[in-house]
């Protein structure tokens, strides 16, 4: 069989930059197997499976290399630059509102010339941890993590942590061992409980108001160069406990992979009753092709 795909950098408009994602289309007959085994022959942190929907006006799933995920942004950016650059989303003066089913439920989407923007479902808020839990497993100290790590989901959850400075962020590495520890000591797993997110405030660049980097254990790639859902959770936790000032703000992530990446973030509704957040990048289409499986 053979299924069209574009490989798309999302979160970018330039080549080589973002997060990259092959968008598969037509791919609803595809098994599980046949997905995950994609994702690990690209090297890439996910996939997007065009399946079709129901409920929505288009649907897709998304997969890492070892499983599905609920809800993941920069396949959403991915999948939506895809079907514009297809030309299978009609666009009214360079506009187009429409819904997206994913794994987690549906997300409304704009586009407003080259913006694509998610909003992801209000966000659960859920158990925290302490300072140095995280801290041991990245090697710092636990006073470089300020405030208490929380579990954040708008769809897929997180464990959110701000890192004091970017000197601390940069130093960051993960101990595999460390983390499998504190997913046991925790009785939490991959499967509930993405690893943590850490994100410092200040952007890499002038634009920038925050910067974050996600580490992976395997069989995931080392490092995420952009994540659009733990964006939109970090983006609530900060809202909700007093970091920001500002509702609307620009994520940075990527930079130091060499694929610099950007957000443009919006939290929807009062910090003690956040009802979304509106995550929104633009997506390169780098590569189409024809996949033969």
């Amino acid at each position: 069989m053979t299924y069209t795909f574009d490989w798309v950098d999302a979160f970018a408009n330039t080549p080589f930059g973002g997060n990259g994602c092959v968008v598969v289309h037509g791919a609803a007959d595809l098994t599980i197997d046949q997905r995950l085994a994609l994702v690990r022959e690209t090297s890439l942190a996910e996939c997007a499976y065009m399946v079709g929907s129901d409920i929505a006006d288009f649907g897709v799933r998304y997969y890492l290399a070892d499983k599905e995920i609920p809800m993941a942004g920069h396949p959403t950016i991915a999948t939506v630059a895809s079907l514009l650059d297809r030309g299978l989303i009609e666009l009214q003066d360079g506009h187009a509102d429409f819904t997206l089913e994913v794994g987690a439920g549906v997300m409304p989407i704009n586009v407003d010339g080259d913006q694509i923007t998610m909003t992801q479902m209000a966000p659960v808020f859920g158990r925290k941890f302490d300072a140095s839990d995280i801290a041991d497993i990245y090697g710092l100290d636990a006073n470089e993590i300020v405030g208490s790590p929380q579990v954040v989901s708008t769809g897929t959850p997180f464990c959110i942590a701000v890192v004091k400075d970017k000197i601390a962020l940069k130093r960051a590495k993960m101990n595999v061992r460390k983390l499998h520890e504190f997913r046991a000591a925790s009785e939490t797993s991959r499967a509930d409980l993405m690893e943590p997110f850490l994100v410092t405030l200040g952007g890499e660049t002038s634009n920038g108001d925050t910067f974050s980097r996600l580490l992976l254990a395997p069989p995931s790639l080392p490092e995420d160069p952009f994540t659009g859902s733990a964006t939109g959770c970090m983006a609530a936790y900060l809202w909700r406990h007093g970091f920001i000032k500002n509702q609307s703000f620009v994520a940075e992530q990527g930079h130091w992979l060499g694929r610099p990446g950007q957000a443009k973030v919006e939290v929807l509704g009062p910090a003690d009753a956040i009802t979304g957040v509106k995550v929104g990048g633009q997506g390169y289409v780098l590569m189409r092709g024809k996949l033969a499986i």
